[in-house]
Formats: C-alpha cells, structure tokens, sequence
C-alpha cells in the first residue's frame, strides 16, 4: 500500500481547519486512557478497564444507534471491570467516536491521509464548508456503519469515516491532482489522486468480507460515497452560479 506523503499542488490558503481538526484528534487521544500520557487513568488491568469502559462511553455502538438505548457492557467487560458506571445518550457517541482512537499507529494513519487531502480540499470548499462537510462525511459513515450492522454491539472510533469522505471529495475536486506517495521499501513517486484513492477504495470493497479484522470497512465506504456525491453537488452548484454570473454580465 502506497503512502501519501504530501499533495504536489500547494493551497491557495492557509488550511486552518485541517491543522485544526489534526490537533484536537492528538489532543484528545492524549487525553484518553487508550494514550500512555494520560497517567492518570492507572496502570495495567485498571488502565484496561477505563479504556474498555471510555471505549465503550464515547465510542458510537451501532445497536444503541439503530435503538436509541444505551447497551450493557459485554459479559467479558463486566466480568474483569464490573458493571457500567456511565450513562450516554447514544446520538452523541457518532460525533465523539469521530476524535477517538485505540492507539497511536491508528491515529497517525488517520491523520497523514487527512494533512495530504484535506489542504486540497478546504482550499476548494472554504474553511466552514469544509469543517461541517467533514463532521457529515463522519456522521454518515456512523450511521451508515450502523444501519449495515444494527445488531452489533462492538463500538465504532475513529477519524477514518470522515476522513474517507474528505478523500471522495479530493478525487472529484481535484481529479487531475498527483499525490508524492511512498511506496515500500523505498520508492517515492508522484502517484495520480485516481489512481491513489481509486485503489484504496477497491481495497475496501475487497476487505468487506473479512471477519477477522477490526476495521471498520463499511464505515470508509460510506464515508468516502458521501465525499463523492457532495462534490459531484459542489461542483455542479459552482457552475450553476458562474454562468447565472455571466449571463447578468
């Protein structure tokens, strides 16, 4: 798999939302006990009980979603943690679970796809656009996610679903975009945004089957659709506006 280093076309603008939404994605995951900053949350089976209940907490589980009821926690939680010692109104969960992640490795990964596509796309979109395009791209992934799997009680985190839409939006905005991509053990080219997302998105489809993974799959295919449709919206409003311009002119 191929990694985005940086987009080869530079931004017109400062991209102040996508720094923006980078550093709240850092600082909460420091903050959470799934970051071995946040001391305070313990050490051993005590930290892993506040990071399976926060998880649990925050995290957008698709049952209490589809049902509107707060779930119980698993059978194996309470038997090593006890019983939940929260109460959540589940809607909430689909914007946290967006700032949540299990690890380190998880939010890097999350956050390189969205320092390369999201300068390009908050260039084209506009910050406030693109800020309230990049929680509905997550929203939709969310729910998405969980209308596919209403019964599962296994919570949703992380930035990827949303992120996945802001890379929709960058191959239909920027087509003609080339990505300096790294390529295991040592190449660096300068890979064409089609060809870069377009494989990352088959990957997905091809991975939907794969019930030992914990990736949430469903969720980036919704995610990135929703990117697609909303610039394919953008782009054509755009023209609608321009010639309504020059036919006053």
């Amino acid at each position: 798999m191929a990694l985005p280093l940086y987009d080869s076309q530079p931004a017109r603008r400062v991209p102040w939302v996508t720094y923006l939404l980078i550093a709240v994605n850092v600082v909460v995951f420091l903050m959470t006990p799934m970051s071995n900053f946040a001391t305070w949350y313990g050490k051993g089976a005590v930290r892993e009980c506040k990071a399976a209940e926060f998880t649990y907490e925050y995290g957008a589980v698709p049952k209490e979603l589809t049902t509107g009821d707060q779930q119980p926690l698993p059978a194996d939680v309470t038997g090593q943690c006890g019983p939940a010692d929260y109460h959540k109104a589940p809607w909430t969960s689909a914007f946290t679970s967006m700032f949540l992640h299990s690890g380190a490795m998880h939010l890097l990964g999350n956050l390189v796809f969205l320092f390369v596509v999201g300068m390009g796309v908050e260039d084209r979109l506009g910050r406030w656009r693109f800020l309230l395009s990049y929680l509905a791209f997550g929203l939709v992934a969310v729910y998405g996610f969980a209308w596919t799997s209403p019964d599962s009680t296994v919570p949703l985190i992380g930035a990827s679903g949303a992120i996945a839409g802001v890379m929709g939006a960058y191959v239909i905005l920027n087509p003609r975009g080339r990505v300096v991509s790294y390529v295991p053990p040592i190449i660096v080219l300068r890979l064409p945004v089609w060809v870069l997302l377009g494989y990352w998105f088959i990957l997905q489809w091809l991975s939907l089957g794969d019930k030992e993974s914990s990736v949430a799959y469903t969720a980036h295919i919704y995610g990135f659709s929703a990117g697609v449709l909303f610039a394919l919206l953008a782009r054509r409003a755009g023209r609608t506006r321009r010639i309504a311009a020059l036919s006053r002119t």
